[in-house]
């Protein structure tokens, strides 16, 4: 596919007003995407599990209206009016007007809210992104009938990322590529695909607990992030690697090697913040109770043999991964000497899901 397949050729009916509603989950990169190039285009593969409970459920609201020479809309948070959330969906119908030629045709009211709390170090954009391009394609499906449901969802998926790069992952479960890798057959750089290769029950239903702790705005937005990449002294030899970590999980989600597993999901997370540690400029995005959460989880694993291990996202928070099979010791540890760390002592428990869904 490319992105001339995504363009319309024509509509076969004709729709005054309506109403769509999806929601859509965020997900947890294993694998990361750090850099990325023109239009939202990776300048290496990811693999994320898609989350369960941590979701954005976005309702549009549509009537045609008598000029079509501008994008017009109103978004509502929490039925809250967001006049500053305007700007970067400006910016993402700018993008996707090609794709979706309806969209001056009518007037928008988009209403939308989240089940985990804003600036909680769970990528709300993602999820927020994916429930938009999901509502968008409902509409042109009303106005296309026509559209396979195959077609829709990879088409909602490349709308995303021009929305939020690891958006595109949200679409469907419970482990999404993105990004071209010579491995993985129908892996592209422009939308997010299903993970195609056997896994193994200890993958099954895996756990994601999120430590809190800091819920204050990001330090560095992630398109700033991205762009740090661009002259980074190491960035070549880091896509390198995390092209060289996509395939070793492949056979590790094969057979079930959860050791193994750690490796790669600990690595990722701390090149990333490797990464950012030594742009220019420079920032550490970890907090000193990040790190004292990491050293507990390497305690507790080397006493206990769990295969309990942690990945971060671009900021303080702390994502614990296990398998289902320890939810209650690796909870019971996270109440006895984890939750200190956690600001107020927030933390948010999911699990590995299947994707977004129509309301």
């Amino acid at each position: 596919m490319t992105e001339s397949d995504f363009i319309p050729k024509r509509y076969t009916k004709l729709i005054d007003k309506g109403s769509v509603s999806w929601s859509s989950p965020s997900n947890i990169a294993l694998v990361k995407y750090w850099g990325k190039k023109k239009d939202q285009i990776p300048e290496n593969p990811s693999i994320s599990f898609t989350l369960s409970d941590c979701k954005t459920i976005t309702t549009i609201c549509f009537s045609k209206k008598e000029k079509q020479e501008e994008f017009s809309f109103e978004i509502y948070l929490d039925a809250e009016k967001k006049d500053d959330f305007k700007p970067k969906i400006e910016t993402f119908f700018k993008r996707v007007e090609v794709y979706l030629p309806f969209l001056k045709t009518y007037h928008f009211k988009i209403e939308t809210s989240n089940t985990f709390p804003h600036s909680s170090g769970i990528a709300s954009s993602a999820s927020g992104m994916s429930a938009l391009a999901c509502c968008l394609m409902s509409v042109e499906k009303a106005l296309n009938p026509e559209i396979s449901e195959a077609f829709f969802m990879q088409k909602a998926s490349f709308l995303a990322r021009l929305g939020s790069g690891s958006a595109c992952r949200s679409l469907e479960g419970d482990l999404v590529v993105w990004g071209y890798h010579d491995e993985i057959d129908g892996s592209s750089d422009l939308y997010g695909t299903k993970y195609p290769f056997d896994v193994h029950n200890n993958f099954k239903n895996y756990q994601d607990t999120i430590l809190l702790v800091d819920k204050g705005e990001k330090q560095v937005s992630s398109t700033i992030g991205h762009n740090l990449m661009h002259g980074h002294p190491f960035a070549k030899e880091r896509f390198k690697q995390a092209s060289k970590n996509l395939s070793g999980v492949i056979p590790v989600f094969k057979k079930g090697d959860l050791d193994a597993f750690i490796k790669i999901v600990e690595i990722e997370a701390l090149t990333l913040h490797a990464m950012m540690m030594t742009s220019m400029p420079y920032f550490i995005l970890m907090k000193p109770n990040t790190l004292e959460i990491i050293n507990k989880i390497w305690v507790f694993r080397e006493k206990t043999n769990s295969k309990v291990c942690f990945t971060l996202d671009a900021g303080a928070n702390v994502h614990v991964l296990y398998p289902e099979n320890e939810t209650e010791s690796v909870l019971k540890f996270i109440k006895n000497e984890l939750v200190a760390y956690c600001q107020n002592g927030h933390y948010i428990c999911d699990k590995i899901g299947f994707g977004a869904k129509q309301l």
